[in-house]
């Protein structure tokens, strides 16, 4: 009963949601860093000043970071399930913690003190984001304060369980994250990853993972909504499963000529 009182009750929130999340036209083409699968991504190519990459949930691929390294940034790893990240360069600072909710303590450590940090030893300059830690991406972002939030120039995220929009209780908290973002940061790409498949409910598809690519508002050079899905350089991120598109409640529809 409770699941379906849930799902009814997000029948318009849901797609308001994906409305407010349209990826728009930056003014910047965007450009795939890292590999060309799992663990590359599509950004603006706007890159030019971004000084540190902070880039907490490192696994078994750093291809995306080593392009930042490569480009002149420090790049500053984090991940407490490996010993050290996939690559190495001289520009990489990893530590061996865990990301989990907004607190520090023993292995585990806020996104927030983590950043707070790293500034500390040095002037940090523009930031990109890059984030994939399995989940509790909702909790670190909420207790990262909007003028940290504000010293990224853009923001890679993995979001998972995004299917609980629909029904778990964490949809409220999904939502609550994603508005926030908003708030200082614009969307210019969504591309589904195709692991975990989508759940449909009142004609509305929802991937459960999404990796979300954010711009901050004041690097934006133009305005209007992109049209153009897929991505010429998007790829699945595992070949062995069949594509997912990005569904239609989350692009804007192509304006008829």
């Amino acid at each position: 009963m409770a699941r379906g009182v849930r799902l009814l009750a997000r029948r318009r929130t849901v797609p308001r949601l994906a409305r407010q999340l349209w990826p728009v036209e930056s003014g910047h083409s965007l450009v795939r860093l890292g590999p060309p699968a799992d663990g590359g991504y599509l950004v603006p190519d706007d890159l030019v000043g971004v000084r540190t990459c902070f880039s907490p949930g490192v696994s078994s691929e750093s291809g995306f970071e080593l392009e930042c390294a490569r480009r002149g940034m420090i790049v500053h790893l984090a991940d407490a399930s490996v010993d050290g990240p996939a690559e190495l360069h001289d520009s990489f600072r990893f530590e061996q913690v865990f990301f989990v909710g907004g607190r520090t303590q023993g292995e585990f450590v806020s996104l927030h003190d983590w950043i707070t940090q790293a500034a500390a030893s040095r002037e940090l300059g523009d930031c990109i984001l890059q984030m994939d830690i399995e989940g509790w991406e909702y909790e670190s972002l909420a207790a990262v304060p909007s003028s940290t939030l504000s010293l990224f120039r853009v923001l890679i995220i993995e979001f998972h369980f995004l299917d609980e929009l629909w029904t778990g209780t964490r949809g409220a908290a999904i939502q609550s994250v994603l508005l926030r973002l908003l708030e200082t940061h614009a969307c210019v790409h969504i591309p589904p990853n195709n692991c975990c498949g989508a759940v449909t409910y009142f004609g509305v598809s929802v991937p459960r993972v999404m990796e979300f690519t954010f711009l901050r508002r004041d690097r934006l050079l133009s305005g209007g909504y992109r049209h153009q899905f897929p991505h010429p350089e998007d790829r699945d991120n595992v070949a062995e499963k069949p594509r997912l598109l990005l569904p239609s409640a989350w692009r804007a529809k192509a304006m008829a000529r």
